[in-house]
């Protein structure tokens, strides 16, 4: 996997996928430009944070997807307005949206990804590779029987990786589907053995389902596991660096 640097802001057409990383340890300047255009309710939330990592770190991820949104939306990013489902996911209000533009964020540490489509639903997940959990007891509590079962058969050595990389696939999973974590993380399989292809196995809500969604990996930075989950099978994933070389005029309607 590439991630390109455009040089001018790339076009968002109905079969493609993009996902942009950036990395949420900015500098002053840079966090004090984002927090500027941020809404009064994320301004807000992000002053509730007590220590200053956590709001610099949801400064950086809110103000970036306010930027990358303006520029696919063809407004300023203070014009980005969110509306939120019963389960809190966000979405973007038809007045602003006329190509159903669908997106989802995800930051850990230090590390941020952002996922945009077109009249399909997406996920992402992006987790830091903590080694001070008990990956074994947190999989036993939160995964399905058949995930517990594959994890404890593999080696003791690549456990932590295989439970990241379950974590992750689930956690871009029930994002894309839209009820978050009510959902439940037992009532759904997905692969997680180091070099298994990512992808859904079981989903006991609608079992018809399972051949309508495409998961892969995302190589989102050193220490980190990423994964996607995109509706349909018909698309190309492009992944994208931010900040971009180069500043873009004006904002681009694509």
């Amino acid at each position: 996997m590439d991630w390109l640097h455009p040089e001018q802001f790339p076009e968002l057409s109905y079969g493609k996928v993009h996902v942009w990383r950036t990395s949420t340890d900015q500098s002053q300047p840079s966090v004090r430009s984002l927090y500027g255009i941020l809404g009064a309710d994320e301004c807000q939330r992000a002053d509730r944070f007590y220590f200053e990592k956590h709001r610099r770190r949801f400064t950086v991820a809110r103000g970036v997807l306010r930027r990358l949104l303006g520029e696919y939306l063809g407004v300023s990013p203070e014009a980005v307005a969110f509306e939120y489902s019963e389960y809190g996911k966000p979405s973007l209000p038809n007045t602003i949206n006329p190509t159903d533009i669908r997106f989802n964020v995800s930051h850990s540490n230090e590390s941020a990804l952002f996922a945009f489509t077109r009249q399909r639903d997406v996920g992402v997940d992006v987790e830091h590779v903590r080694s001070d959990i008990d990956v074994e007891a947190l999989a036993q509590n939160s995964f399905s029987p058949r995930e517990v079962n594959a994890l404890l058969r593999l080696p003791a050595a690549r456990r932590r990786e295989a439970f990241f990389n379950c974590w992750t696939r689930k956690e871009a999973f029930i994002k894309a589907h839209g009820e978050g974590l009510s959902l439940g993380l037992d009532r759904f399989d997905v692969t997680l053995a180091p070099g298994e292809p990512a992808a859904l196995l079981r989903f006991e809500v609608d079992p018809a389902e399972v051949p309508l969604w495409e998961m892969c990996i995302l190589d989102a930075a050193d220490g980190y596991k990423a994964a996607l989950a995109v509706e349909g099978h018909d698309w190309e994933l492009l992944c994208w660096e931010y900040p971009w070389t180069q500043p873009f005029t004006g904002f681009a309607v694509r």
